[in-house]
C-alpha cells in the first residue's frame, strides 16, 4: 500500500466542525456579562472606598451632612495616631497576626493534605465513617467549645500568649474535606500503581505524585485558611490581653473610649487590611495559574 493510500479519509462533517469549532473559540461575552461583572466590582470596591473617605477626614466628617465623596488630606495623620497609639500596640499586634496567620495556614494545608491523601487514595477500614466524623465537626457551634477550651488553656498558663490561639486551629475539618475531595478527583488511581511498581514507598507517593497535583488546592486552602485567622476576633479578643494582641483585638481597643472617632478607626481598618490587598496581588495570579493547571489536570 503507498503512502497516499493511507491517508485518512475526510468526511464531509469535517469542515462544518472545524468552523462551529472556531464559532465557539472566538465567541465573546456580551455586553450585559460585563455590566454584571462591573456593578459586582464597584460593589466590591465601595466598602474599601468608604473606608478611605472616612479614615482620611476628621472626626466630623462622618457626622457632616453636605459630605464630600473627595477623600481627604488627614489619611497619614490619621494613621500616625493609630500607630503611635501606645494604648493598640500597633506593630506588636500586626506581627503576632502575621505569625499566627503562617503557621495556622501551614499547619492547615500540611495535616489536610496528608489526611485528604488518607481519604482519598488509600483503603483502610472506617475511613468513610471517619470522614463523615470529621465533616459532622463542622456542624458544632465554635461558640459551644469556648468555655472549656479556655479553662484547658488558663490550667496550661498559656491565656495571654499566641499559642493559645495557634493549636486550637492548627487542623480544619473543613480543610480536611476539601483536600479529599480534589485529591480524589485530581490524581489517578493508575499513577499511584505506577509509583508503587517502581517502588515508592507510601510517603514518597504521597510527595512526587500526591503534593503536586494537590497544589492549586493547597494554595487556595492556605490563602482562604490565613485570612480566615487574620480577621478572627472572637477567641483572640477572649484569650489574649491587651498587651499582646492581634489586629482585630488592638483595633478593637480604638473604639473602646466614651467618644469614637471613626476617621482613626476607618484608618486603622485599612492598614490590617494592606497587607491582606499585597498577598493577594502577589499571590494572585500564580492561584489561578494553579486553577486552571489543576483543571486542566483533572
Amino acid at each position: 500500500m503507498s503512502a497516499l493510500d493511507q491517508r485518512p479519509v475526510v468526511t464531509g462533517d469535517a469542515p462544518a466542525v472545524s468552523k462551529r469549532t472556531r464559532h465557539v473559540k472566538g465567541t465573546r461575552p456580551s455586553w450585559f456579562v460585563y455590566a454584571c461583572l462591573g456593578v459586582v466590582l464597584v460593589a466590591s470596591m465601595f466598602p474599601f472606598y468608604w473606608s478611605l473617605l472616612i479614615g482620611s477626614g476628621d472626626s466630623y466628617t462622618i457626622r457632616d451632612p453636605n459630605m464630600s465623596w473627595i477623600p481627604g488630606g488627614n489619611f497619614f495623620a490619621n494613621a500616625a495616631k493609630v500607630v503611635n497609639d501606645p494604648a493598640v500596640n500597633f506593630w506588636v499586634a500586626l506581627w503576632n497576626s502575621i505569625l499566627s496567620s503562617g503557621l495556622i495556614a501551614l499547619s492547615v494545608v500540611f495535616f489536610s493534605t496528608l489526611a485528604g491523601w488518607a481519604f482519598a487514595k488509600l483503603k483502610f477500614k472506617g475511613s468513610s465513617w471517619l470522614l463523615v466524623f470529621v465533616i459532622a465537626t463542622m456542624a458544632v457551634p465554635t461558640q459551644l467549645g469556648v468555655v472549656p477550651l479556655y479553662i484547658l488553656f488558663s490550667d496550661l498558663g498559656w491565656t495571654g500568649q499566641l499559642g493559645a490561639i495557634i493549636v486550637p486551629a492548627l487542623v480544619s475539618a473543613f480543610g480536611v474535606f476539601w483536600m479529599t475531595q480534589y485529591i480524589r478527583q485530581a490524581v489517578p488511581d493508575e499513577l499511584i500503581e505506577a509509583a508503587r511498581v517502581d517502588g515508592a514507598s507510601s510517603f514518597r507517593t504521597f510527595l512526587t505524585v500526591g503534593v503536586p497535583a494537590a497544589r492549586p488546592a493547597a494554595a487556595m486552602l492556605g490563602l482562604f485558611t490565613f485570612v480566615s485567622a487574620w480577621n478572627n476576633f472572637f477567641w483572640p479578643f477572649i484569650v489574649l490581653d491587651r498587651q499582646n494582641p492581634t489586629l482585630p483585638v488592638a483595633l478593637s481597643l480604638l473604639q473602646s473610649n466614651y467618644f469614637v472617632d471613626y476617621s482613626i478607626v476607618l484608618a486603622g481598618v485599612l492598614l490590617a487590611t494592606v497587607p491582606l490587598l499585597i498577598l493577594f496581588i502577589f499571590t494572585g495570579k500564580q492561584l489561578v495559574t494553579g486553577i486552571m493547571q489543576g483543571a486542566v489536570k483533572g
